[in-house]
């Protein structure tokens, strides 16, 4: 049987040590602020970001370094016989591109799934890859099943305040603008590719049973499990952890069949929607 290694990137949201406890390996996604580098859950903590980006910290994402990546996985395959590297969405930047050209070096030994996932998403397709390794799955098989599900998913997010979107450009400052007049809260969903606008709310009770119905709604006709009991049920939230826990007892409701879990959204997907956001996501379970 062959010895498999997971690797994601920290845009997953998992942690270095949780990472230790799954027993996989996350590579740390660089942050460029005020002209420095850091290192996601390195050198940069949820808490010190959210300080950066609220006092108006110039931040912007950028991918891992080729020799990174490389180095990463040369050690690696010193104690494994193959790599399923997972990262983030290719819709949602050049990593995966990246990752999917350099392992063509490495004679099939390294496998990169491209299923279009991130956030808490990506982190169960991890956690389904390293069940599978431990099922005795090579690395090209595990590739072949998370690819085969990768729109077996589903991410809805409230974000709290159009500041962050209007910086990175993704609303005009007169729609932030009229946006901010209005009180909106604007529901956004990531169904494969792209971070797209899906509806708007005026208060977050609005904002969160739209983010519900959604779901129940995928549940029922994207994933024909109207229950929702082949789901993995999840919530995300950006900086307020006390809002998610709530969101998370109100979702336990609509999904009472569901042990959701509650998880920061990667600081990737933080930097362009701000603080106060929540998040509903599921993933199908394999």
């Amino acid at each position: 049987m062959s010895k498999v290694a997971v690797v994601t990137d920290s845009n997953s949201g998992i942690t270095q040590s949780e990472a230790k406890v799954l027993g996989v390996t996350v590579l740390p996604m660089p942050f460029y602020i005020d002209g420095k580098t850091f290192y996601e859950d390195i050198d940069l903590t949820q808490e010190q970001f959210y300080e950066k980006l609220e006092t108006g910290g110039d931040i912007s994402t950028s991918m891992p370094a080729v020799g990174d990546v490389t180095d990463l996985w040369d050690k690696l395959l010193q104690d494994y016989d193959e790599i399923v590297h997972i990262p983030m969405s290719s819709g949602l930047s050049s990593s995966c591109e990246t990752a999917v050209m350099l392992a063509n070096d490495y004679d099939g030994r390294v496998q990169v799934v491209n299923n279009q996932r991130i956030s808490v998403t990506q982190r169960r397709s991890v956690m389904d890859a390293q069940a599978l390794a431990q099922e005795g799955k090579s690395a090209a098989q595990i590739r072949e099943i998370l690819e085969r599900e990768k729109f077996e998913s589903s991410i809805y997010i409230m974000v709290d305040t159009l500041k962050y979107l209007k910086k990175g450009g993704r609303i005009t400052p007169a729609a932030a603008a009229l946006g901010t007049l209005l009180r909106l809260k604007p529901v956004l969903q990531i169904q494969g590719e792209k971070l797209d606008a899906f509806a708007k709310a005026r208060t977050v009770k609005q904002a969160k049973g739209i983010m519900t119905d959604a779901m129940l709604n995928d549940c029922k006709n994207r994933f024909h499990d109207e229950s929702g009991s082949n789901m993995h049920i999840d919530i995300a939230y950006t900086k307020d952890f006390e809002a998610a826990r709530q969101f998370e007892q109100e979702v336990k409701e609509i999904f009472p069949n569901q042990q959701c879990v509650v998880h920061p959204l990667s600081l990737s997907v933080s930097c362009h929607i701000g603080p106060g956001a929540l998040a509903i996501a599921a993933s199908h379970r394999i």
